[in-house]
């Protein structure tokens, strides 16, 4: 599969567990908008608590979340992501202006997985109304194959220093073919 999601707000080096589930909870509504479409809606039974005998169920319970990652292991699903990031300043500069750029990744990549632990969330954090299942784009960033990152001027005079505007071109790809990953590689 091929697709895009995007993001405009603030994205800072080293974030802790609310912020990122805050960029969690931004994804999330994206990525649930995917599963509504062709091939996904075709595999809605991958979204099964508890999978059927002979069946595969990507639901991963992490505290009062249940998640459901697109890219998993049992799936035998991996991914590239291709980054584009806007964000205030000249071109170069990756160092200064909001945090460096390898932090700030670190927190965006942290947000597209599931919580490796509860600890990991948020200590109030609890699923709204629509979100069981909570859709993430990756069960662990291990399952990422390639990360390219291309910046550039976010040309706004109202943009903060640590504002951003991302476009994440995704490539999800079987590393083997299933009948349960038929139809969700690239």
């Amino acid at each position: 599969m091929r697709f895009s999601m995007f993001y405009r707000g603030d994205l800072k080096a080293n974030r802790g567990s609310k912020d990122k589930q805050a960029l969690r909870r931004h994804f999330h509504g994206q990525l649930k908008e995917l599963w509504s479409h062709l091939p996904l809606s075709d595999n809605l039974e991958l979204l099964q608590a508890a999978a059927l005998p002979g069946k595969v169920s990507v639901i991963r319970q992490v505290g009062p979340f249940q998640f459901a990652p697109l890219v998993s292991s049992v799936l035998d699903m991996t991914a590239e992501l291709d980054i584009v990031m806007l964000r205030p300043g000249p071109p170069g500069s990756l160092i200064t202006h909001g945090g460096d750029i390898d932090n700030r990744l670190k927190t965006l990549l942290d947000a597209l997985k599931i919580p490796s632990e509860p600890n990991a969330l948020p200590s109030d954090a609890s699923p709204a109304s629509d979100e069981t299942p909570f859709f993430t784009l990756l069960e662990d960033d291990k399952l990422l194959t390639g990360v390219s990152v291309r910046t550039d001027r976010l040309l706004d005079p109202t943009a903060g220093k640590s504002e951003v505007l991302l476009l994440i071109r995704v490539v999800t790809n079987a590393s083997r073919a299933t009948f349960a990953n038929l139809g969700l590689s690239g």
